[in-house]
């Protein structure tokens, strides 16, 4: 067995209009993050985080902001795709852990949604024949500290490890 292990990260400034998308879920009355995308700063981290240990091109040179077919684009979906690359590369993931940090809103009523939704999402990567993949979402506060403590945007890390035979 090999293993290799990925970080990714990203952050967003909130924008202007609802709804807020984070790992997959819809949080209503919260301003989108600005993005090219649909701004899930989630997908986008754990797709970094899956990509770089597959030995594959980050998220930004596969699906670039210039493309404008790629607006306001389902970044769950993105993750996905980036699945299945990872899977053609020989890899399959055994899990994800995920750390938001956002001073708001408040996301504990949703982690298990967002935990959920990144399972379904990375499946097609998912062992054959083994367990499902793992993922854990935590949400976390700057406590006023900088840009993210003063409610100015979301940052995510996301760490993934991958194994092949």
């Amino acid at each position: 067995m090999r293993h290799r292990v990925g970080l990714g990260f990203d952050v967003h400034p909130f924008g202007d209009q609802p709804p807020l998308v984070l790992g997959g879920v819809r949080i209503d009355g919260a301003p989108r993050l600005a993005g090219h995308s649909d701004g899930d700063a989630v997908a986008h981290a754990v797709a970094d985080a899956i990509l770089g240990p597959a030995g594959l091109p980050d998220l930004g040179t596969l699906f670039p902001a210039s493309d404008e077919e790629l607006r306001n684009a389902d970044s769950m979906a993105l993750l996905a795709d980036v699945a299945g690359r990872v899977h053609s590369a020989g890899w399959w993931i055994e899990n994800v852990d995920v750390a938001i940090a956002a001073e708001t809103p408040v996301l504990a009523p949703h982690i298990e949604a967002m935990s959920v939704n990144l399972v379904e999402a990375l499946a097609r990567a998912r062992e054959p024949m083994g367990r499902g993949i793992g993922a854990a979402v935590r949400p976390k506060r700057a406590e006023g500290l900088g840009a993210i403590g003063r409610a100015e945007g979301i940052a995510v890390w996301a760490v993934a490890m991958l194994t092949r035979s």
